[in-house]
């Protein structure tokens, strides 16, 4: 088994839910009364969820795919969160999660730009 095989399936799974949760969040942003986190949370779900799935397909030829989709998965994950969180309670999710999860973001598309050097040639 490949880490491929093992990535893949994950990064998928990571692409479905923030695809479904930028969607709901958008959703919930545009009934609520100040849904401007809601709105933020959502348009970076919506914005990393197809990398995800572009960083799953090119797991065999792309060397950093798989680190680059971790970044941008958990990134966004966090930082989303954060948002979700702030707006429904009030207060950050922990101190500094949204600013760790935008650094993992820019971690990870820093990745994906470094990747063209790291390009697995065929013969």
């Amino acid at each position: 088994m490949t880490s491929a095989n093992i990535v893949r399936p994950l990064l998928l799974l990571a692409a479905g839910v923030l695809g479904m949760a930028g969607v709901g969040l958008a959703a919930a942003a545009s009934h609520l009364g100040d849904g401007h986190l809601l709105g933020n949370a959502s348009t970076m779900c919506l914005a990393h969820a197809p990398a995800l799935v572009a960083l799953a397909a090119s797991l065999e030829r792309f060397r950093t795919a798989s680190i680059a989709g971790l970044l941008l998965g958990l990134g966004t994950l966090l930082f989303a969160g954060d948002l979700l969180y702030r707006h429904y309670n009030g207060a950050a999710l922990f101190p500094m999660a949204a600013p760790a999860g935008g650094i993992a973001m820019m971690a990870g598309w820093l990745a994906v730009g470094l990747g063209f050097i790291f390009v697995r040639r065929t013969a």
